[in-house]
């Protein structure tokens, strides 16, 4: 196969077949807790995908060039933590001084982020699917935009409910899971798509 259509058809699976939410189940309580909103959404979204890419190329390299010659490969899920934190951190300054009311509409959520388990999750999967520097960068980077569409395609769907007319017992938390279940079907439709690339 062509290199460039494999990369391509990479880049896709992350962001369709391996969706961080809809396919490995990672990242659904910020999914759930800030998709209310699709600006907000669009926000924490952004947010993420610039974490878990950078995340992704300095794990790789503290990984490689640190924990591996150190003999101290047992303690990635720690290193990879503190990189994270410190990559929230930059963020959350950044975000404190620009976008003041994205900040405050985000609230815990975004300091949550570095224990998000879509963030941690790609920087392991990284590791133990052996990718190299590219697929890793990659893998972050597009992952972490399925989790963008996936957070604003549930806003977007959370603000049209406000209006609808919902039986009692399903308003809220309820049709959120429902409606989370559904997107996770309509996901699986591209899963024969990219077979192999992954």
């Amino acid at each position: 196969m062509n290199p460039i259509v494999k990369v391509l058809l990479f880049m896709f699976s992350c962001v369709l077949t391996n969706n961080y939410i809809f396919s490995r189940f990672l990242g659904v309580c910020p999914f759930l807790g800030v998709s209310n909103k699709v600006e907000t959404a669009f926000g924490m979204g952004l947010a993420v995908t610039f974490v878990m890419a950078l995340a992704s190329l300095f794990t790789y390299f503290v990984y490689y060039y640190l924990l591996i010659p150190l003999n101290l490969a047992y303690l990635n899920t720690i290193a990879f933590i503190l990189v994270i934190a410190s990559l929230v951190q930059v963020v959350e300054m950044f975000l404190k001084k620009s976008a003041p009311s994205l900040y405050s509409a985000l609230g815990i959520y975004l300091p949550l982020i570095t224990t998000n388990c879509a963030v941690l999750g790609v920087t392991i999967l990284n590791i133990t699917e052996g990718y190299n520097l590219l697929y890793s960068v990659l893998n972050g980077t597009f992952g972490a935009l399925g989790f963008l569409v996936a957070i604003v395609l549930m806003a977007g769907v959370r603000e049209r409910l406000e209006t609808a007319k919902i039986a009692p017992a399903l308003k809220g938390f309820p049709i959120s899971l429902v409606i989370a279940g559904l997107m996770s079907i309509a996901f699986l439709g591209f899963s024969n798509m990219f077979a192999g690339v992954m």
